[in-house]
């Protein structure tokens, strides 16, 4: 059975890379919390668990993602030492793996190379599935985190990455007993795996685009709510470097707002935040982001189908002239066919309306539509270029 992906593209459901030995222990932590049927729910447990869920989102939002995956904000290296051992007590793994995949994630988000991308892969994949996936598992990229993996003490870490995890689990058990370490801590480490996961499958497939980013982040308010602020995510793919993700004042950022009054004492300094013309959407769009909207909107149109109209329309020898045209202009197939003005090929024009359709509003929005028509009409011109015969081989 396969998935259908949000853009009809057909996402494998089944995954053979997926290492499921390794994702026993993930399924024993979520079966752990059934034990609370035993241990009972006690009030001190349920403090304690709404504490840490709340404490670890923090973390997560403020050390693995913005700080060490993003370097939004300067801060001391006691503090840095600090926010990756909260962080790492959710048990996502290393600060240095976790970097690494994210800066991986936006290097190429939601293209083929996507680690976790719900478009290509399916949502389950994006969910969970791609932390098991025998490319990702164990293997961390250290020349993505050079200036990470620099710090001993972050080596550390890496070494012992559940070593905060175990340490967290055994102080709730001295604070609350047995009901502490399930409710505690079993209870809010499963409540904070998921509002973490669905930043990566949920925020790429439901939410608002304000912005035109190359890839399908979506802001989700809900989920901002549930994981202090990482839910605009669209704006944060938008502008990745800034510190505050909620960009309008009535975006709901915490993360961003605790970074702000712990920078009063200075604990935190170099607050980075998105330039005004980013804010107001008036920046125009980097190559990469206008390459990647373009192929989305060239891909829009049925160049095979055109072709084969075009084809259909013409007498043979006039198919013939044009297959010659094109064959002698070779690279520059793009330009015969936009001087031909054939009623079956969509105008630029065409090609304009349908960005506006599309995408958010963009000051470059012309040069999404310049790009995407060149890539049509080359598409249409290699369906239209004559079959050549084999070369015969001695």
């Amino acid at each position: 059975m396969n998935h259908v992906t949000p853009k009809g593209a057909v996402a494998p459901a089944v995954h053979d890379d997926i290492l499921y030995p390794q994702a026993i222990p993930f399924v024993l932590v979520h079966l752990g919390c059934l034990a609370a049927i035993w241990t009972g729910v006690t009030v001190e447990a349920v403090v304690l668990g709404v504490a840490l869920y709340w404490v670890r989102i923090f973390a997560i939002g403020a050390g693995y993602h913005r700080y060490f995956s993003h370097r939004a904000y300067s801060t001391s290296r006691v503090f840095r030492f600090v926010i990756a051992v909260l962080a790492q007590s959710t048990a996502q793994k290393s600060i240095l793996w976790w970097a690494a995949k994210h800066r991986h994630h936006h290097l190429h988000s939601d293209t083929e190379d996507d680690v976790h991308s719900p478009v290509r892969k399916g949502f389950l994949y994006s969910h969970v599935g791609w932390v098991f996936d025998r490319k990702h598992h164990d293997k961390t990229d250290l020349t993505k985190v050079a200036d990470l993996a620099s710090a001993p003490e972050l080596m550390l870490l890496h070494r012992f990455e559940l070593a905060p995890a175990f340490a967290l689990a055994a102080l709730c058990f001295a604070i609350a007993g047995w009901s502490g370490l399930v409710v505690g801590f079993l209870w809010s480490t499963v409540l904070v795996y998921h509002a973490t996961f669905c930043i990566n499958s949920l925020a790429h497939v439901r939410g608002a685009k304000r912005y035109l980013t190359g890839d399908e982040s979506r802001n989700n308010w809900l989920l901002a709510i549930f994981t202090m602020g990482e839910g605009w995510h669209n704006n944060h793919h938008a502008y990745q470097s800034s510190v505050r993700q909620g960009f309008r004042w009535w975006e709901y950022d915490p993360t961003y707002y605790i970074l702000r009054a712990l920078s009063w004492v200075r604990v935190v300094w170099d607050l980075k935040t998105p330039p005004v013309a980013v804010v107001r959407n008036e920046q125009r769009l980097g190559s990469r982001v206008i390459e990647r909207a373009s192929e989305q909107l060239a891909a829009q149109f049925n160049s095979e189908r055109i072709a084969a109209a075009i084809a259909a329309a013409l007498h043979g020898p006039e198919l013939a002239a044009l297959q010659g045209k094109l064959e002698h202009a070779r690279d520059r197939a793009h330009e015969v066919l936009a001087s031909l003005h054939l009623p079956q090929l969509p105008s630029r024009e065409e090609c304009l309306a349908q960005a506006r359709a599309m995408f958010a509003r963009t000051r470059s929005i012309g040069e999404v539509a310049d790009q995407a028509y060149i890539l049509l009409l080359r598409s249409v011109g290699a369906h239209l270029a004559p079959v050549r015969a084999p070369r015969a081989t001695a």
